[in-house]
């Protein structure tokens, strides 16, 4: 895990010096951003492992900055930081992609908890691959290495990492339940309320990319979880 690059995004010049300096002394390379628009100019000129962004910023806010680093990069994990506690905040976060979340004030050695379990959680999911990664869905087709869903007759639709490992679960449960719990284990790592609307969230985008095929659904079985249904 040493010198792994972290992008901190925080605009309270104090709490950032001092939560920089703190991660650095833990063997992270961290780029200290004060504002969304400065942080969104630095992501896109280096790479990062894991981003760290306030939610409340000028200029631009954290929610927009991770839209646009989702934008440019799927792949890299976010952290958000901040005051507010209210359930929408939280579930916008999970809407625009953030893998976990900190309400300040919190205990800094518990943010270095979560760093450490994403980033061992992201390279064990990259060596980690199950065998079957190819999966004929009606008309679609599914190539989860490459994470592409290609109608016949069509171009390939790059799916997100999220939406990638869920609709491969759901393909090898074809036509059979697929346990709400898990996915939330499996993908999400945590089965809670946030993560079980942040799940909802994508199963809501998978069904817009299958509505081309009549033929393929995804049912929700309420209580259990979903079946991806292809009726021939």
């Amino acid at each position: 895990m040493a010198n792994k690059k972290i992008l901190l995004v925080e605009d309270d010049p104090n709490f950032g010096t001092v939560l920089k300096d703190y991660l650095s002394l833990n063997d992270y390379n961290v780029s200290h951003a004060k504002d969304g628009l400065e942080g969104l100019i630095m992501f896109k000129n280096d790479d990062y492992d894991i981003c760290i962004l306030d939610v409340m910023m000028p200029r631009k806010d954290g929610f927009s900055l991770a839209k646009d680093i989702r934008a440019t990069d799927p792949d890299v994990p976010i952290i958000f930081l901040t005051a507010k506690t209210m359930k929408e905040d939280v579930l916008k976060g999970y809407e625009v992609g953030a893998d976990d979340y900190l309400n300040k004030p919190f205990d800094s050695e518990v943010l270095l908890y979560k760093i450490k379990a994403i980033l061992q959680r992201k390279e064990v999911d990259v060596i980690s691959e199950d065998e079957q990664f190819e999966f004929q869905i009606g008309k679609f087709h599914l190539n989860s290495k490459l994470r592409h869903l290609t109608l016949e007759g069509g171009e390939p639709r790059k799916l997100s990492p999220k939406e990638n490992k869920l609709l491969k679960m759901l393909a090898l449960h074809i036509n059979d339940l697929m346990p709400r719990e898990l996915a939330l284990t499996k993908i999400w790592r945590d089965d809670n309320y946030f993560t079980s609307r942040s799940m909802d969230v994508y199963i809501a985008k998978l069904r817009k990319y299958l509505k081309d095929d009549p033929s393929v659904e995804i049912i929700n079985i309420h209580g259990e979880g979903f079946r991806l249904i292809v009726n021939q």
